[in-house]
């Protein structure tokens, strides 16, 4: 017997409160309150419900209705607002995103971290502690760096264009079903590609490239991934480009294997392809693509050939040259970057308390830098540091980061590959000598406890703590907070119109007498 699945009853008149994680908006409904999260409204819009799932403290719904919209609500720019995903708060003011971004860090520190805070933009009673006002990005659009488009030979379909068709008497659905996209995935189905026509996070080249590409494998009747059946040739499309006015394009094919025949054929129409987007656009100074024939988009194990130009691009910052490759991480906001690693920078390095006997001004600190990715906090602090010893999970971001040294021609910088619970241990300590600064960077996932325990025997002067994450960063704050004291906290936009913000604070240690 089939269990039928329970219907809720529809709530109307509902103004919505508050912005909540992923984001979503929420209300809180009924006695006790109980939360409800909606996607798609802003603060002040008067809705009708429909409840999607119930859980014991907390419900998920959709807008059934619009009765009265918010007069804080703007219109979205983009016209796949509402489909793609990605740009969740186009309807929010940018000046309201961010004060909701620094909301939701002082709500996480204190709610998980158990951390008692003066509100963002103030000082604590004593004067020790300073929570800074969010510190904007300097681009609401065309921020990005880098997109990353899928290929699909089954394009997606919106509500709105599956009730046209059903409209039609569905004669034009296998039609509609069957043409291909290049765009992005939709969230929670691996094989639905969204075609895109144009997104505003990067410089419209990347639109003109993409769009050029979806027009040429058509017209030539390239085939496109089937994301199911694992077949078809047109697979992914990487698009990076940098502040030296350099472009990367990044090619994923899946070739015909299965005879010599249709190898040889499939690669011809790959060189063909690539020739047509060299010739079109030579603006692209590294041109590569990829074999891919594994079963997921990602290459880090795979080899990339080099088809025209570099094999890397360019980004400056300051007087640093930083070199990118197909693999390299690099923050995606290129101009917030800086803003983000100039306060890692000044809090490292700014004037020290009288009780840091050990870290005077004209004595430079030894610094570790954890999760240090390619080398670029690392490198970018270099100069203020006796030595700067960075530690990363991935051996070529770690070949990165002294490529990116060697670069720069500084000479005091140390990388090691490795998990960082194995690498960081008392021996590498003992033989590296003990950090003055600690800077930590890790993955939204927080530091790892054996990590922590680490740092606290290390016993640093200060930490500073970088983070995409602020509800594990509070988490790890908490485990730090018996022997060290919170004394800055920065949250920092990187990406405008998503809900995600990171947020840097500053560590010192406590002083305890004997």
């Amino acid at each position: 017997m089939t269990r039928r699945k329970k219907t809720f009853p529809i709530l109307e008149d509902i103004k919505i409160t508050d912005v909540a994680a992923e984001g979503k908006s929420l209300v809180r409904i009924g006695d006790p309150p109980m939360v409800v999260f909606v996607p798609w409204c802003v603060p002040g819009d008067v809705v009708d419900l429909q409840i999607k799932r119930k859980k014991h403290n907390y419900a998920e719904a959709e807008v059934v209705r619009f009765k009265e919209y918010s007069s804080t609500r703007i219109q979205p720019r983009c016209s796949h607002f509402g489909v793609c995903g990605g740009c969740k708060w186009q309807n929010l003011p940018y000046d309201e995103q961010i004060l909701f971004k620094q909301k939701q860090v002082f709500e996480q520190l204190t709610r998980i971290g158990h951390l008692s805070l003066p509100l963002p933009g103030s000082f604590s009673e004593d004067g020790r502690l300073e929570f800074r006002p969010i510190l904007g990005s300097v681009k609401q659009y065309e921020y990005r760096n880098k997109l990353d488009f899928g290929a699909s030979n089954k394009r997606y379909l919106t509500r709105e264009e599956l009730q046209a068709i059903e409209n039609n008497d569905g004669k034009d659905f296998l039609a509609a079903k069957n043409v291909p996209a290049l765009g992005f995935h939709i969230t929670g189905a691996f094989d639905k590609i969204l075609p895109i026509k144009k997104c505003y996070l990067m410089d419209n080249l990347h639109n003109e490239i993409r769009n050029d590409i979806l027009s040429y494998a058509i017209s030539k009747g390239l085939s496109f991934f089937d994301l199911r059946e694992q077949v078809g040739l047109i697979r992914d499309v990487i698009i990076r480009n940098s502040n030296s006015g350099e472009w990367m394009l990044i090619l994923q094919v899946h070739l015909d294997h299965s005879t010599s025949e249709l190898l040889k054929e499939t690669e011809e129409q790959v060189v063909e392809l690539l020739q047509h987007i060299a010739d079109t656009f030579p603006q692209i100074t590294s041109l590569m693509w990829i074999d891919n024939q594994k079963c997921n988009d990602t290459y880090g194990d795979l080899p990339v050939k080099v088809f025209r130009g570099n094999d890397h691009i360019i980004e400056h910052m300051e007087d640093l040259r930083f070199k990118v490759g197909p693999k390299s991480f690099y923050q995606t906001n290129t101009d917030q970057a800086y803003h983000l690693y100039s306060v890692v920078r000044e809090l490292a390095f700014r004037n020290r308390n009288i009780e840091d006997k050990a870290l005077t001004d004209t004595v430079k600190p030894l610094v570790y830098d954890l999760y240090t990715g390619t080398g670029t906090i690392a490198n970018f602090v270099a100069q203020s540091a006796s030595m700067v010893i960075g530690i990363e999970y991935v051996p070529e971001a770690i070949e990165d980061a002294k490529v990116n040294s060697q670069l720069n021609n500084i000479r005091n910088t140390l990388f090691y590959a490795g998990d960082m619970k194995d690498v960081l241990n008392d021996d590498f300590i003992a033989k590296h000598g003990s950090p003055d600064v600690i800077i930590t960077d890790p993955p939204r996932a927080g530091m790892h406890p054996d990590v922590v325990k680490t740092i606290l025997r290390t016993a640093p002067h200060r930490i500073v703590y970088v983070s995409c994450n602020p509800a594990t960063q509070a988490r790890d704050l908490e485990l730090l907070s018996d022997d060290y004291e919170l004394r800055v906290i920065q949250p920092v936009d990187m990406f405008p119109h998503t809900p995600h913000v990171e947020n840097v604070v500053l560590l010192e240690k406590k002083w305890k007498e004997c």
